[in-house]
């Protein structure tokens, strides 16, 4: 089965799903090889620590984040980024309300709607 978004969409058209305390995502496109998120976090969110296979890189769009990848521990700010390789721990705490971009490659599954 291919999994694949419309090439357009309004930012109407997306849906939000609660994650956690403080925590939402969208997802905005994506394909079989690459998805992109949009995660918006209350101030003192966490992203809990974890990893996956997929490759993931974070740009943060707004907002203050503490990000730990592997063993560093940075803040970052409108207009960082970050990458986690496959398989590496990582996760972020919201020092600030703020949003991420998140990108990963390949799809992941366990994203999509039960009906993906």
């Amino acid at each position: 089965m291919t999994h694949t978004t419309p090439a357009f969409r309004s930012a109407a058209d997306l849906t939000w799903e609660p994650t956690g305390p403080g925590v939402r995502r969208t997802l905005i496109a994506y394909n079989d090889d690459l998805l992109l998120v949009k995660v918006e976090f209350a101030a003192g969110a966490v992203g809990a620590l974890h990893h996956h296979v997929h490759s993931q890189i974070s740009y943060v769009e707004r907002g203050e984040f503490e990000v730990t990848v592997g063993d560093e521990v940075r803040v970052l700010r409108a207009g960082d980024s970050f990458y986690a390789a496959p398989n590496v721990p990582h996760g972020v705490v919201a020092r600030q309300a703020g949003a991420l971009l998140d990108s990963f490659s390949p799809l992941r599954l366990d994203f999509l709607p039960a009906a993906g």
